[in-house]
């Protein structure tokens, strides 16, 4: 194990805004994590797991403390024994996502397909039941093994033992901070259909289309890039953390007083399980209204002029910046609409978050 001293982590992050770890270390197989965990027990300071930085803002003062960025690899594939039509993935934390899930495309393997593009590592996955398009990595989750910060051991849980919501896993809610996820398995339907749940997928190839596995993730790419929500060299609508805010899931009364209040009939999804007499309302809608367009800039940061709900490093922002559009954005939307918008990225080095 290899530690550095007051690391930029700017380069580390989608954002590109922030300032340094007062110590870093790249895990390379779980021994680092280990030894890594040991070395912030023995010195009392904070430790902070990194993977992809796609979902991170980091304080303009950095981080005092280690942070630990996953760098294992490794996919190691295996049939079923039951049922047989499926496929085990078991995909180390610091894999690249959109590689690895063009690997189940390309193997035939249903289940990722609409979570295409996606920037960031597989460590993060569980840890925020990623979603897009209609999928949700917890509906193919089948084991995660990770490092017990407390126990300093290494542990598995079952998908039911994950505690999956919306957006949310018991690592970043009850246990969150206590786990460092080191490899998660994935278990995919072998020649399955691809998932055409999201309007813009079904509006892509019609009521009638049986797309392919690769013409649904192909669609998804093309419509992040749409969006700004696609990593392409050169483009400044990605200096973004993605979504920037959750879809806030509200009540039917609350519906009503947002159709009141703009005298239009506001779009809406399921909320999903544990949610009944809900709904899910698009973020980006709820600010559009409350009078952010895209394009919109705050100096140095912005929103996209691609997505209403990622906000952008338009160059040189700082943190500060950065989270200054976002408090105006949240605080428009709150008086408008009495909805709080939930900050999707996480803030690390802040002192009052």
């Amino acid at each position: 194990m290899r530690i550095e001293e007051n690391k930029p982590l700017v380069a580390l992050t989608t954002l590109g805004a922030g300032g340094p770890a007062r110590w870093f270390v790249e895990a390379r197989n779980e021994e680092d994590i280990n030894e890594a965990a040991a070395w912030v027990r023995e010195k009392g300071v904070a430790l902070f797991v990194l993977g992809g930085g796609s979902n991170l803002l980091v304080a303009d003062a950095g981080f005092d403390g280690m942070v630990l960025h996953i760098g294992l690899k490794g996919i190691r594939v295996r049939e079923s024994a039951s049922p047989s039509d499926e496929r085990i993935y078991e995909v180390a934390a610091g894999e690249d996502w959109d590689p690895f899930v063009q690997r189940t495309v390309d193997d035939d393997c249903a289940g990722l397909e609409c979570l295409a593009g996606i920037p960031g590592t597989v460590g993060g996955t569980p840890v925020q039941n990623v979603g897009a398009y209609g999928q949700e990595v917890s509906s193919t989750i089948n084991r995660v093994r990770a490092f017990d910060l407390e126990n300093h051991v290494f542990v598995e849980f079952s998908a039911d033992e994950c505690e999956f919501a919306y957006r949310r896993s018991r690592f970043n809610t009850a246990d969150g901070g206590r786990y460092v996820v080191a490899r998660v398995d994935y278990r995919l339907k072998m020649h399955g259909a691809a998932t055409l749940k999201y309007a813009d997928l079904q509006k892509a190839f019609g009521p009638d289309a049986e797309p392919t596995l690769q013409d649904a993730a192909e669609a998804v790419r093309r419509i992040r890039q749409s969006k700004g929500m696609l990593l392409v060299e050169g483009d400044p609508d990605c200096h973004s953390a993605g979504s920037f805010f959750k879809n806030p899931i509200v009540s039917a009364e609350r519906v009503a007083a947002v159709k009141r209040a703009t005298g239009s009939e506001p779009p809406r999804f399921p909320a999903g399980p544990g949610h009944e007499g809900c709904v899910k309302l698009p973020a980006a809608w709820l600010i559009e209204k409350a009078g952010f367009m895209k394009g919109y800039a705050l100096g140095r940061a912005g929103i996209s002029t691609k997505h209403t709900l990622a906000l952008v490093n338009r160059g040189g922002a700082t943190a500060a910046e950065i989270l200054l559009l976002a408090d105006d954005i949240r605080e428009a939307v709150s008086q408008r609409f009495g909805i709080q918008l939930q900050m999707e990225p996480v803030l690390l080095g802040f002192k009052n978050f």
